[in-house]
């Protein structure tokens, strides 16, 4: 999956411009919501022309896929991370404080939320957070496989599919938690997410 890039003169100046473009839309996004956020609103935030934000993008779906897109490369790179290490089970877990502020920001729950919402009604970009959580899964399925697999526990198909659909349930939970109680402690979720993990990918 990736968005359409439109052709320009100057490749390095038209990514900063893109740069330029999608931090504005993250302020408008979380200030007004995606269908309240216009595009001159944007413009304006941006500091350019509506006209010149056209360059780049077709419109806000353009620009609601560019967030899907940096989001899949986020966690592509963490799960090529977790896949090098010696014992990528052990090395998830021990990594647990790092994924529930990560999910529990404030930032990216926003994005995350409106992205969603928006895929509820929109079949482009439902379409791509599919894709995109069809290869996240895929990769993760086959990490929590090896990693069983090295321990000598079940690594049937059935068994790393549940425990990978559990965990996938888990981390997006902490989103939707940190909107219902932002209050909430962190240092005893990490640990219980430590627990829960641990059960999942060892037992």
């Amino acid at each position: 999956m990736s968005t359409i890039l439109k052709r320009h003169i100057d490749p390095e100046r038209a990514q900063h411009r893109r740069t330029q473009v999608l931090d504005a839309a993250a302020i408008c996004f979380a200030r007004s919501g995606f269908h309240g956020a216009s595009m001159a609103e944007i413009s304006k935030q941006a500091g350019m022309s509506a006209g010149h934000i056209y360059n780049y993008f077709d419109g806000k779906d353009a620009i609601i896929m560019a967030f899907v897109d940096m989001r899949m490369a986020h966690v592509n790179d963490r799960l090529r991370n977790m896949a090098k290490q010696p014992d990528p089970l052990a090395f998830m877990c021990d990594d647990i404080a790092n994924i529930v502020d990560e999910n529990m920001h404030q930032a990216f729950l926003g994005m995350s939320l409106e992205i969603f919402a928006e895929a509820s009604r929109n079949p482009t970009i439902a379409c791509a957070l599919r894709a995109a959580d069809a290869d996240a899964r895929g990769q993760l399925h086959a990490l929590i496989q090896t990693g069983r697999e090295q321990r000598g526990l079940a690594a049937d198909t059935l068994t790393v599919d549940g425990r990978t659909e559990a965990l996938i349930c888990l981390f997006s939970g902490l989103s939707l938690r940190a909107v219902h109680h932002p209050d909430l402690d962190r240092a005893s979720m990490v640990a219980a997410f430590r627990v829960a993990m641990e059960a999942l990918l060892m037992t």
